[in-house]
């Protein structure tokens, strides 16, 4: 089974990098972009029977700092 585990950043904890990206962006001219955010994808290849709380262990322990990150999975 494919899954894809999509971590993005908490609203009001600062991201440095969609800063970055943002200020990129404007320098190359595109106008109109009112802020970035920037996370991850993390594409993971499981055995069919790996339960959905394994996974959300896996999230949890490994994959996502839930202190300051939210993360949601899509199984392709």
């Amino acid at each position: 089974m494919k899954l894809r585990i999509i971590v993005t950043l908490k609203n009001g904890v600062l991201d440095p990098q969609g800063k970055a990206i943002h200020k990129a962006l404007d320098g190359l001219g595109f106008s109109g972009i009112n802020d970035v955010r920037a996370g991850k994808l993390i594409e993971l290849d499981v055995d069919d029977s790996t339960s959905d709380a394994a996974i959300d262990e896996m999230c949890r322990k490994l994959l996502a700092n839930t202190v300051i990150e939210n993360f949601r999975v899509e199984k392709a």
